[in-house]
């Protein structure tokens, strides 16, 4: 299993829903990138278990051209329990299964 750890912003995408996303450091995605090359799924996307605080949840990882990294989504009930709003920046844990 491949973790990494790192602290990023929550951001809300500016379209419909009301999206909320972490854009992961550049130096993460580019190693994450690099250890999943071959297995990303359509778009781009990598499964992950990801964890904030005490809260773990299964998601996927986007690329995300504007930055050059990747995008981890925040859902709703992971911000609720951790009491995260946009602008704050947790610390972040994301395991991968290669």
């Amino acid at each position: 299993m491949l973790r990494y750890e790192m602290q990023a912003e929550i951001w809300v995408y500016p379209g419909k829903g009301g999206w909320h996303f972490m854009t992961l450091p550049t130096d993460v995605a580019a190693r994450i990138k690099a250890a999943m090359a071959g297995l990303a799924r359509p778009w781009g996307s990598v499964g992950i278990t990801a964890a904030i605080g005490k809260t773990r949840w299964q998601t996927s990882l986007f690329p995300d051209k504007s930055s050059g990294s990747l995008l981890l989504p925040v859902k709703a009930s992971v911000r609720q329990r951790e009491g995260l709003k946009a602008g704050d920046a947790p610390t972040v844990t994301v395991e991968i299964e290669p």
